[in-house]
């Protein structure tokens, strides 16, 4: 069997965000034959524009996550919720998935959007936001894919997400749900 390949992008830029400790949790529990790669370096990448969106001068970065983009079998965007909407990364990272608009990395691609925030939501308008953008730019949006964990900040102060037994079950049927969606092999 070979393994399916989960591009996860994590829209803060933080140290110690809890959606990059979150993002974590995903990768380490991932069933055998998924494996969960969790892009880095998305605040390297310049601002989309589509005057340096050339072939032959895309930005490295920027080619970088197309390429990570192309090569994976699903995309998981893990999202905080900046000002009730997604953060800039995130957003940007999007773009530059989408182009060249209706071939882009995003399109027909199956993707999901989970995260954690400090509200007492979860940060579920950003991921709603999220899912938006994503699904314009071309993606198959899993809907049934949810997650969102509320007080992040109070709950994981002394607690990895990895470690918070009711997250890691809440994992285990995003992975149900992402398996459900891949094609049979």
């Amino acid at each position: 069997m070979t393994k399916s390949t989960v591009l996860t992008l994590v829209g803060s830029l933080r140290a110690e965000s809890t959606n990059q400790k979150l993002a974590e949790a995903i990768q380490l529990n991932a069933p055998e034959q998924v494996d969960v790669v969790i892009h880095e370096n998305l605040g390297n990448i310049p601002f989309y524009n589509e005057d340096i969106d050339v072939e032959g001068q895309v930005p490295a970065a920027a080619a970088a996550l197309r390429a990570a983009a192309n090569d994976a079998d699903t995309l998981l965007l893990v999202t905080p919720e900046h000002n009730g909407t997604v953060p800039a990364a995130l957003k940007n990272a999007i773009d530059w998935l989408s182009r060249p608009f209706g071939a882009g990395a995003l399109a027909g691609k199956p993707t999901a959007v989970v995260g954690t925030a400090f509200g007492q939501y979860g940060g579920v308008w950003a991921q709603d936001e999220a899912r938006k953008a994503a699904g314009i730019a071309g993606a198959r949006i899993l809907e049934d894919v949810k997650l969102a964990v509320p007080g992040s900040m109070v709950r994981f102060a002394e607690l990895h997400p990895k470690d918070d037994e009711e997250v890691v079950d809440q994992i285990k049927g995003v992975f149900d749900a992402l398996t459900a969606a891949q094609p049979a092999a």
